[in-house]
């Protein structure tokens, strides 16, 4: 049995074993055809995930690939292509590498293009761009943004054709700033390929803007898709490149501190406590900005999830009493405020959950495991669901508790409909 058999045998799809393991689902695809094998780190998740030991699944691996594991998977297993959803796409990237190619024209071409167009100033732009961040932030469907993003694109490459010099840095700069809400929807919606795109063009009109923190969290927000994906070698290279640019940026702001957040993640998917510490230390001096520090848009890392952020890298390091004390922290601090967004209140939830599956204790896998999948399906969020998924892959130890397994069967559910 090959790898994609064993996968179809426990009801996954493609895209529903990458969910569990957070990765893309093209990564499983390339896993199946032979192209790529899983990272050692991956190796023990997608062995739970797929009911096997480490020995089981390194002789799968090992196995010849059948004619049709070989062959070239479908490019979704939920979407055709002549499908209303995938319309919307096609014609949401079309825009964006519209937007990109208007970015990069020579400035003389631009000019060059037909005055009739629709002229609205940068300033405009950026306003409609901060609503924008604003309703894809209380949108619990995501992709409900899709439209009303893509339709604010297609107007500011219109006006793209229209503007002169003096202000095309000030257009490259919303451009930046809308093309990284893009790749914020196709990332939630676990569409990695599409947001490395998009926030690749980002990178690209921030820089001819001359906006460096723009530039560095188009930068952070590329290096998350190598993180999720646990490539997280290649992550620091990207982060390290956002540090350079970061330190050039508006120190009122906190782009290094979210800067110095993600590292800190990387290195703990790297197994390095000492330097994941010196970065949390480093994030949390956003605490002591003397204005807000965050755009409430494009960057909104204010210092208040560092305790959820130390939580979940004491969990990665498998500090689990550290992890647990941060992540109550995280909770408590939540209460008193005015809660945290679905998706953060589930991470957190999930994190506690997944604690208690190390520790073998259902009771607590129970009471955090449920409340974080009834979020992911009150949000629709498809991160919310990707980090309800990631816990199934440890659940297989506890599915002897008739409780567990029930939980392990909704997520499996969930994560594959």
């Amino acid at each position: 049995m090959g790898l994609a058999e064993r996968r179809r045998s426990l009801g996954y799809s493609q895209e529903g074993l990458a969910h569990a393991l957070g990765v893309d689902r093209t990564t499983v695809c390339r896993w199946e055809s032979g192209k790529t094998v899983p990272q050692p780190p991956l190796r023990p998740d997608l062995a739970a995930a797929l009911q096997l030991d480490l020995a089981e699944l390194d002789a799968m691996l090992a196995q010849p690939r059948t004619a049709e594991e070989s062959a070239s998977a479908p490019p979704s297993d939920h979407y055709g292509p002549g499908s209303a959803d995938d319309m919307i796409r096609r014609e949401f990237l079309r825009v964006i590498a519209v937007t990109g190619a208007l970015t990069a024209a020579p400035t003389d071409e631009i000019e060059n293009l037909a005055e009739s167009v629709r002229r609205s100033s940068p300033q405009d732009f950026l306003r409609m761009n901060g609503h924008l961040w604003q309703v894809y932030q209380l949108a619990r469907a995501k992709g409900s943004v899709y439209p009303v993003v893509r339709d604010q694109l297609a107007t500011l490459n219109e006006a793209f054709c229209g503007h002169r010099q003096p202000e095309f840095r000030s257009m490259c700069a919303a451009a930046g700033d809308l093309l990284q809400l893009a790749g914020e929807l196709s990332f939630d919606s676990n569409r990695y390929i599409e947001a490395a795109t998009s926030y690749t063009l980002a990178a690209s009109a921030c820089r001819d803007a001359g906006s460096y923190d723009l530039w560095a969290c188009a930068l952070v927000r590329h290096a998350y898709i190598d993180v999720h994906e646990r490539r997280y070698q290649e992550a620091t290279h990207t982060l390290s490149a956002a540090e350079q640019v970061a330190r050039r940026g508006d120190h009122s702001l906190s782009t290094r501190h979210w800067v110095a957040a993600v590292q800190a993640e990387t290195y703990a998917g790297l197994g390095d406590l000492r330097a994941c510490e010196r970065a949390l230390d480093a994030a949390e001096e956003v605490l002591y900005l003397a204005s807000p520090g965050h755009t409430g848009g494009w960057l909104r890392f204010d210092g208040s999830r560092l305790a959820e952020e130390r939580g979940a890298r004491y969990l990665q390091l498998g500090r689990l009493d550290l992890a647990e004390r941060a992540l109550q922290d995280a909770l408590h601090q939540a209460a008193i405020a005015q809660g945290p967004s679905y998706r953060r209140r589930a991470a957190v939830l999930t994190d506690l959950a997944a604690i208690g599956a190390k520790r073998s204790d259902a009771d607590q896998v129970i009471t955090y495991g449920r409340e974080a999948l009834q979020l992911a399906r009150e949000s629709g969020s498809g991160y919310v669901a990707r980090r309800i998924a990631g816990l199934r892959a440890v659940l297989s130890p506890l599915t002897r508790d008739a409780r567990v397994a029930d939980l392990a069967t909704e997520i499996t559910t969930l994560t594959t409909t």
